[in-house]
């Protein structure tokens, strides 16, 4: 399809409408037919055309390309359209779907919603979870993509890496430098606004972490490239152990876990970490404090079990009742021995164990 535009000479300067027609080439080549480009921040021809560039234009034929350019999915009258900082529909989810999690529901509240009403923040927003597996850690950072992209983790904006998995052989740290730092900063000139996911965060090499520590200091600029509006997300089993004796030190005392605050858990888990074993505590991220928040996991009881397991039926369209509900969180192993009071699986595996009561 061809769109033909018609032009009254006095409506635009020559070299206005070279550049702009320049810039939405340079937009189909790369991204429509793939071509083979990188975008250069001090190059005039890939940048989005600025509101004084259009001053010379006709409103008719500002709506009419403003239309065109938004339906191939790149602008909205609020923006990006990749980006959508639900932070309303992201407050509903913690509440109702995380459950346990009182403090992580707080604290990734309060910091992710600081940090998008915070356009002038001086530095990244990075967060650490902690906890054992199954607690809700990946959960939430899936929930944290869903509500500020508008393609949640399969977004151009968000980027997931799994240490063992992308960064597996100690002896290449060296060359996973360069491509983790060319994947960030490709990243960021992309999407300003990019989600960076480290799983399994206590297995990377303290040298790759050190590698990327600029992008995430209090720096205007790396090398021409502004990496404030980005958050990065590290996803550890590091502090479960202390979450756990915390948690049962409550239980033992009669107070009930809700009471448990983050006085009780930062300390402890900024502590930890910088003694584990690993990268994370030998890397300057720690030294450096350069993580804004230490979010603590919580070992899941078997009331939560119950409700996970009711929330995955309903995913399924199912209905469930208190019976069918209490064998699925039954069928689950559950520490101390003595006690039975946290589910060693958390709710990972509910979804797989319905199966065996379904009809």
């Amino acid at each position: 399809m061809f769109l033909i535009f018609y032009f009254e000479a006095h409506f635009f300067q020559l070299d206005s409408l070279g550049n702009v027609s320049t810039y939405y080439f340079n937009y189909i080549y790369c991204n429509i037919w793939e071509g083979d480009c990188q975008p250069h921040q001090d190059d005039d021809t890939q940048q989005v055309p600025s509101r004084d560039l259009w001053a010379g234009f006709s409103q008719d034929y500002i709506s009419l390309l403003h239309q065109w350019y938004c339906n191939l999915g790149q602008c909205c009258e609020s923006g990006d359209c990749r980006i959508t900082n639900n932070i309303t529909g992201l407050a509903f989810d913690l509440q109702t779907k995380l459950h346990g999690q009182h403090l992580a529901q707080s604290v990734v509240l309060k910091a992710i919603q600081g940090f998008i009403n915070n356009p002038e923040s001086n530095k990244p927003l990075t967060l650490s979870f902690h906890g054992w597996s199954g607690t809700g850690k990946n959960f939430v950072a899936r929930m944290i993509a869903d509500h500020l992209y508008r393609d949640g983790v399969k977004s151009e904006c968000v980027r997931l890496f799994i240490a063992p998995f992308h960064f597996p052989h100690a002896r290449l740290v060296d060359t996973y430098k360069g491509q983790l730092r060319e994947a960030i900063r490709d990243m960021v000139l992309r999407c300003p606004q990019t989600l960076f996911i480290f799983d399994e965060a206590e297995k990377l090499h303290p040298g790759l972490i050190d590698a990327i520590k600029p992008y995430m200091d209090h720096y205007d600029n790396v090398d021409g490239v502004s990496y404030r509006r980005s958050i990065f997300l590290f996803l550890s089993n590091i502090g479960g152990a202390t979450i756990t004796d915390v948690a049962l030190d409550f239980w033992h005392s009669g107070q009930n876990r809700e009471d448990i605050g983050m006085e009780d858990l930062e300390h402890r888990l900024r502590t930890e970490t910088m003694e584990s074993q690993g990268g994370f505590a030998q890397s300057e991220l720690m030294s450096g404090h350069l993580i804004d928040f230490f979010v603590p996991f919580l070992p899941l009881e078997y009331r939560h079990v119950k409700l996970c397991a009711r929330d995955a039926y309903a995913a399924r369209g199912l209905e469930s009742d208190e019976a069918t509900l209490d064998e699925v969180a039954k069928a689950m192993l559950y520490f101390p021995k003595e006690e039975r009071l946290f589910s060693a699986q958390g709710c990972k595996s509910v979804p797989q164990r319905i199966n065996f009561f379904l009809p």
